[in-house]
């Protein structure tokens, strides 16, 4: 029998208390994860590279008219979003925190020295894609919790269509208090022309997650795998339930098969973002069942909540966007607000023995 109802006991005391004293007297270490659309973290200078041509909005002669002041704006509400985020259960936020549409690796450079997230010291893991809107995914991680070992670029390609690019899929291996994990961050093809034109591109990057975790198991069958990203999909899309074979209860989860938590949020009707009076949650994160705990053993690090972070602030405040994410941009129209997208986090915990 699954005893699933121990999670909403630890939770109630485990918000308020950090990660201290829990249920029957035990302590648990705990650990965020957490990930982010940036929504075009891009810097103020022209790339030379011609093939990246929609990176030239953002220059101050651009379209966008992106000056210094307004990087420093968007640098400053990333980091406080991120300052913010999982805090609720673990002072330091994200251990560790894949984020998506970010130009380069001085944008990240720039955002991980801002006052507010500074003290962390975030390690960036970083690779240049392909991608013609010149954006890329990565990974930060602090020290103290997430011994870095190796990692790799994945390129989503398409054999009927050499024109094709789009973000590469990084793979971040290392270890958490001596616990081998492996964090996959990925930013599927978007929906441009319409949800069903452009679904065979998000498959094939679907597929390449597979094969990804598919080799990382044949080495390690108990491999504990995080994948998340960006997928522009939603959890009950064709391309999570059937190619990545997610499975959204978590009492049913079978040995080797992928976990999803966002899905039972958005089927509560909570998103990470909004178009035309309809939410979507395409951010999403995956595990392993290695990390799904079946009873009250946490002996090892296991998923314990996965949550949308949507506070108030980063709501749009009036208009037809109220109530939406507060966004940096509408079209060339500078808002001033954070990002399109709200970001998630989950906790990962662990008895203090």
């Amino acid at each position: 029998m699954r005893i699933w109802f121990l999670f909403s006991v630890v939770f109630i005391q485990f918000s308020f208390a950090f990660g201290q004293q829990l249920v029957d007297g035990k302590q648990y270490n705990v650990v965020c994860v957490g990930f982010y659309n940036l929504e075009n973290l891009h810097d103020t200078i022209i790339d030379p590279d011609p093939n990246k041509v929609l990176q030239d909005d953002f220059t101050p002669n651009g379209d966008k008219h992106f000056d210094s002041k307004k990087y420093q704006q968007k640098l400053e509400n990333m980091a406080r979003v991120i300052a913010d985020l999982g805090t609720d259960s673990q002072p330091d936020g994200p251990a560790v925190l894949g984020v998506c549409e970010i130009e380069n690796i001085t944008v990240l450079q720039d955002l991980v020295a801002m006052p507010s997230i500074s003290g962390r010291n975030y390690k960036i893991v970083h690779y240049d894609s392909p991608d013609r809107r010149g954006i890329d995914v990565a990974l930060l991680y602090q020290e103290k919790y997430f011994q870095y070992e190796s990692s790799a670029p994945y390129t989503v390609k398409d054999p009927n269509d050499t024109s094709f690019y789009t973000r590469d899929q990084l793979l971040v291996n290392g270890k958490i208090a001596g616990e081998s994990f492996h964090f996959i961050v990925a930013h599927w093809p978007s929906r441009r022309g319409g949800e069903r034109r452009s679904r065979p591109k998000r498959m094939l990057a679907a597929q390449l997650g597979m094969s990804i975790m598919d080799s990382i198991r044949k080495v390690e069958p108990e491999a504990k795998i995080i994948y998340m990203g960006d997928l522009n999909d939603d959890p009950v899309s064709y391309s999570i339930k059937n190619v990545m074979l997610t499975e959204g209860d978590i009492t049913k989860v079978q040995p080797g098969q992928l976990y999803n938590p966002m899905e039972k949020h958005f089927l509560q009707g909570i998103g990470t973002l909004a178009w035309r009076d309809s939410w979507n949650l395409f951010d999403q994160f995956m595990c392993t069942s290695t990390m799904v705990e079946t009873g009250s053993d946490f002996s090892t690090y296991k998923l314990f909540k996965a949550k949308v972070f949507n506070a108030a602030y980063l709501k749009g405040a009036t208009g037809s966007f109220a109530g939406y994410p507060f966004r940096t941009y509408v079209g060339s129209n500078w808002q001033g607000g954070f990002s399109d997208h709200f970001p998630v986090y989950l906790y990962l915990i662990k008895e203090k023995l």
